[in-house]
C-alpha cells in the first residue's frame, strides 16, 4: 500500500466514524428485575426442585459436601423447563481448557420418537456427564495426541446460565474436563483441587487456634479487568491488529500517555453506552459488575465485579471476556485483551483480588481494628508471607506468557521478581512478632483538609503501593501481575495450594508445640 492510497483509507475510516449514527442508550431496567434473570441459582431451583433433591444439592453448594448422584435426573428436567422457557434449544457443556479460552459443545433437547415426532429431552445423565473430543486440546504434556477420549463432568459449585445471542438463546451447564484416566485436561479441576486442599489445612489451624465451629474455608476472587477499545474501521485498515491483535509496525502517538489525561477521564458517550450493554448482560448472568472507568492508555477502560468464590468468580471472568468482544462488535469497535496492544504505552492487566474465609470465622485475612491483637489474623498473613517467600517463581510462572512479559516491569505493572508489600502497620507488627512480643499497632487517623464545609476524612495506617506484584490491600492481597487475557484459573490454583503448603506447616509446628506444654498464644508467636 503506499501512502496516498494508505492516506486515502484511513481519511475514509475517519470518515464512516464521524458520519456514524450516535447508538443511543436503552432506558434502565430495574436492576432487580434483571439481576440473575439468566441464572439456574439457588431461588430458581428451590421453587422447582422436590424439597428433598434441593436441600441435597444446597447442601453440596454450600458446604462442598459429596454430591449425591440420584437428584441428576430431578435437577435436569428442571433445568431444562427453565431453559426452554428462556427459548433455548441446545444446551452446552461448557469448559476452560489450558488455552485461557473457553470451549463448548452444543447438543439439542431434541429427541425423535418412532412415530416421527420430536419432544424436548434432558436426563441426568446426559447433566452430569459429556464426552467431548479431546485429542486436541492443550494438556501440559500428559498424554499422547492420539488419546482423544475426554469427558465434561458437571461443576454443581457454579450455576448453569442461559447465554443470549443474536443467534438465539442456549442452556451452558459449567464442566470440569478430564482424560479417559483422570488427568485434568482444564483449569477448573486443579483449582477445585487446591481449594480442597487449602480447606484441609486451614480448618485444621482454625480447631488449633480454638475455633470449635469450623465452616468450609474457600478463597474468594475479585478481578479487574483492562481492555482496549478501538473503532472497527480503523482495525480494518491494520493487518497487524486483525491477525496478531497488537501492533507490530508504525509510529507512537504524537500525544501518548505522558500526561496520563485518559485515566479517570469523562467515559465517552459511545463507550459508556457500551458498557451499559455490557454490565446490562452481565446482571442478567448474575456477575456483580461495580466499577468502570478510563484506564491509563489512550483507549484503555477497565471493569470490575465485586467479591466471589473462586470458582465462581473464574467462570464469570471467563464469561466477562467473552461478552466485551461480543457487544464490542455491536458497538462497531474491536475490543483488544492483549497485554501489551502498543509499543510505549501501558500495557493491560488483569489484578486478581485474592483472600481466604469461611460463613463461621469471616474473612480469615481481615486484621480488623488492631491487628496486633488478631492471632487469627497473623497466622493467616504470615502463611501467605512464606507461601511468596518459598513460592515466588511458582508465581511467576504462572503469570509468564510471551505477551505478558513484555507489559511486565513498565508503568504500574509489576517487575519480574514476585515480592510482598504489606504497609506500614503490618510491616511494624511483623517487625515487633520478629523482637519477641506484639505490644501495639498503628491506628487510622484522621485527615484535616482545613475546609470545614468538608466531612471528616479517615485516613488507612498505611498507604497502597501501586507498583508491587502481591500487595496487601486492607483485608486481601492484589496479584497485580496477571495478563489481561489470561484466565485467572491459574494464578488462584498457585495461590491456594501454596497457601495450603504454609497452613500445613503452620499447623504441625503449632501441634509440636503445644503438645510439648507450650500456651496457645506463645505458640503462635513462636511459630
Amino acid at each position: 500500500m503506499d501512502f496516498m492510497s494508505g492516506n486515502s483509507a484511513r481519511l475514509e475510516a475517519i470518515s464512516q466514524i464521524t458520519n456514524r449514527p450516535p447508538m443511543a442508550s436503552e432506558a434502565p431496567e430495574k436492576l432487580s428485575d434483571m439481576w440473575a434473570e439468566n441464572v439456574f441459582n439457588l431461588p430458581k431451583m428451590q421453587a422447582s426442585l422436590p424439597k428433598a433433591v434441593f436441600k441435597s444439592i444446597k447442601k453440596t453448594i454450600v458446604t462442598g459436601d459429596k454430591l449425591d448422584p440420584s437428584i441428576a435426573d430431578s435437577v435436569a428436567s428442571a433445568m431444562k423447563d427453565w431453559a426452554i422457557s428462556k427459548g433455548a434449544l441446545y444446551y452446552a457443556h461448557v469448559f476452560y481448557p489450558m488455552t485461557n479460552q473457553t470451549a463448548e459443545k452444543h447438543d439439542g433437547f431434541v429427541s425423535v420418537q418412532s412415530d416421527g415426532t420430536a419432544i424436548a429431552e434432558f436426563s441426568g445423565k446426559l447433566l452430569a456427564q459429556g464426552e467431548p473430543d479431546g485429542s486436541s486440546f492443550p494438556n501440559g504434556g500428559i498424554r499422547g495426541t492420539f488419546e482423544a477420549r475426554g469427558y465434561t463432568a458437571w461443576d454443581v459449585t457454579s450455576p448453569a446460565y442461559i447465554m443470549e445471542t443474536d443467534n438465539g438463546a442456549t442452556l451452558c451447564i459449567p464442566t470440569v474436563f478430564v482424560s479417559l484416566s483422570g488427568e485434568a485436561l482444564d483449569l477448573i479441576v486443579p483449582m477445585l483441587r487446591s481449594i480442597a486442599a487449602m480447606d484441609k489445612a486451614a480448618c485444621k489451624v482454625l480447631k488449633l487456634l480454638g475455633c470449635e465451629d469450623v465452616a468450609h474455608v474457600n478463597s474468594s476472587c475479585g478481578a479487574e479487568q483492562e481492555y482496549f477499545l478501538i473503532d472497527a474501521n480503523f482495525v480494518n485498515q491494520r493487518p497487524d491488529l486483525l491477525l496478531a491483535g497488537r501492533t507490530l509496525f508504525g509510529k507512537p502517538p504524537a500525544k501518548g500517555q505522558q500526561f496520563d489525561d485518559h485515566y479517570f477521564g469523562a467515559i465517552p458517550e459511545r463507550v459508556q453506552v457500551f458498557m451499559q450493554d455490557v454490565e446490562k448482560s452481565m446482571y442478567k448472568l448474575g456477575i456483580p459488575a461495580k466499577t468502570r472507568h478510563n484506564e491509563v492508555a489512550p483507549g484503555q477502560f477497565e471493569i470490575a465485579p465485586v467479591f466471589e468464590a473462586a470458582n465462581v468468580a473464574s467462570d464469570h471472568q471467563q464469561m466477562i471476556m467473552t461478552l466485551l468482544k461480543h457487544k464490542a462488535k455491536k458497538h462497531g469497535f474491536v475490543c483488544l485483551l492483549h497485554e501489551k496492544p502498543f509499543a510505549g504505552i501501558n500495557g493491560s492487566g488483569k489484578h486478581v483480588n485474592w483472600s481466604v474465609g469461611n460463613a463461621t470465622q469471616g474473612n480469615l485475612l481481615d486484621p480488623g481494628d488492631s491487628p496486633h491483637e488478631n492471632a487469627q489474623f497473623l497466622v493467616f498473613c504470615g502463611a501467605v508471607i512464606r507461601s511468596v517467600h518459598k513460592y515466588g517463581p511458582l508465581m511467576r510462572a504462572a503469570i509468564a506468557t510471551a505477551s505478558n512479559d513484555h507489559r511486565l516491569g513498565a508503568n504500574e505493572a509489576p517487575p519480574a521478581i514476585m515480592s510482598v508489600y504489606l504497609g506500614t502497620q503490618l510491616e511494624d507488627v511483623f517487625g515487633q512478632i520478629k523482637q519477641g512480643s506484639i505490644t501495639d499497632s498503628k491506628h487510622r487517623g484522621v485527615l484535616d483538609l482545613g475546609i470545614d464545609v468538608l466531612p471528616p476524612l479517615s485516613k488507612d495506617p498505611g498507604d497502597r503501593n501501586r507498583t508491587s506484584p502481591f500487595a496487601f490491600t486492607g483485608n486481601r492481597f492484589e496479584f497485580r501481575a496477571v495478563g489481561s487475557s489470561q484466565s485467572v484459573s491459574g494464578p488462584l490454583i498457585v495461590l491456594n495450594t501454596m497457601l495450603a503448603d504454609s497452613l500445613e506447616w503452620i499447623g504441625n509446628r503449632l501441634e509440636g508445640e503445644m503438645g510439648n506444654g507450650m500456651e496457645l498464644n506463645a505458640a503462635v508467636l513462636t511459630v
